[in-house]
């Protein structure tokens, strides 16, 4: 959602377009600038990479982490994943001034660009939906909490967003410069003002007004509920590790959207003021960018499991000092509503399987895959 040289247009990826700079700036200077963003952007490239990889990397070798909470984390993971790929792309095309790959690569990793947007947020809206579920209705919706309808919604929520940005895929392409060189954007139809302000307000509800929106309901939900389960039997117990889920989701979420609002502001106000610095662009397309590396960040410090399963994975294990077997909440939330557990064979055989095959931290016998 940035701007080509000759017309100020707004695409996805102002970091496909440094040309843009005052003609009173000196080659060196252009160049400097240049290679300083493309360095940034190398330094996302890599922590986003590693991190990632790890959260993807331990959801599928530990059978504890196989929950519906973390199955939708893993599809934020790899959405993030598929971004970071693409940045290569956009180092490349910073340092050469133009865009060297032909249109059919030009078309892909803005789309990659695009989907990786809209899928984060949505698959952040779906997260926030399941914190309200597994806090509010932990037992009626248990059946559907599940590692198998959790791949189906995730599945929903990538078919969703390819619907999404469509207007993306069938707009973007390589287009000359005045200049001679080439650059990767989106070529609107006339009249080309009016279509492209059509867009962004459009990319702006649906890929950030309209999640958020949600998300703000399902937290202040959640917010109402706990005060008035507070002291209910058993909630006291659930309550702790329910409250540090709900908070790394909700950190998530809010880096979220401190990372992507000035990007969407920026592009509202090129549309708008038909104003356009090239400075202010970068800094709020690179903010958007560093989003993808900081979720690993923010697991390994919020989520236990997660710190746990990363230290292992590291070669850490003198960090971790917790020997303790993981509480089963879903079967003390049973017992304080006066049901039996053995009432709930499927559930109950699904949690002892879990609690088996991840005990202390190693692997047992127990096999799942995604």
């Amino acid at each position: 959602m940035l701007a080509n040289n000759s017309e100020k247009l707004l695409s996805l990826a102002d970091s496909l377009d440094l040309t843009n700079s005052s003609g009173n700036e000196t080659h060196g200077e252009s160049q400097g600038g240049a290679i300083l963003i493309s360095f940034i952007y190398s330094v996302v490239c890599l922590v986003g990479l590693c991190g990632n990889s790890m959260v993807i990397y331990v959801i599928f070798r530990y059978a504890k982490m196989k929950t519906a909470t973390n199955i939708y984390i893993l599809n934020l993971a790899i959405a993030d994943e598929l971004l970071m790929l693409s940045v290569p792309f956009l180092v490349t095309s910073s340092l050469l001034h133009h865009w060297p790959f032909g249109s059919l690569l030009c078309r892909l990793v803005l789309s990659v660009d695009a989907i990786n947007m809209f899928t984060s947020i949505y698959c952040l809206t779906v997260l926030s939906v399941d914190r309200y579920i597994a806090v509010v209705h932990p037992i009626k919706a248990a059946r559907y909490r599940r590692p198998t309808i959790a791949k189906m919604v995730n599945l929903g929520v990538w078919i969703f967003s390819i619907l999404v940005i469509l207007p993306i895929v069938i707009f973007s392409t390589t287009a000359p410069n005045s200049d001679g060189s080439v650059a990767c954007n989106m070529q609107m139809p006339e009249p080309v003002r009016r279509w492209m302000a059509v867009f962004v307000i459009y990319a702006f509800l649906m890929g950030f007004l309209f999640p958020v929106i949600a998300i703000c309901m399902c937290y202040i939900l959640i917010i109402v509920k706990m005060r008035v389960v507070a002291l209910k039997a058993g909630w006291q117990q659930r309550k702790r590790s329910e409250r540090k889920i709900t908070l790394m989701v909700m950190m998530v979420v809010t880096v979220f959207v401190i990372c992507w609002m000035p990007f969407h502001v920026v592009q509202l106000v090129n549309v708008f003021v038909e104003s356009h610095d090239a400075t202010l662009s970068q800094l709020a397309v690179i903010l958007g960018y560093a989003n993808s590396c900081a979720n690993p960040i923010l697991y390994g410090f919020l989520s236990d499991n997660f710190r746990r399963s990363f230290q292992r994975i590291l070669c850490l294990r003198w960090m971790d000092n917790a020997t303790e077997e993981p509480i089963d909440y879903y079967a003390t939330a049973l017992k304080s509503r006066g049901f039996s557990v053995d009432e709930f064979p499927a559930e109950r055989a699904e949690s002892d399987a879990a609690a088996g095959a991840y005990r202390n931290g190693t692997c047992a016998s127990r096999t799942t895959t995604l």
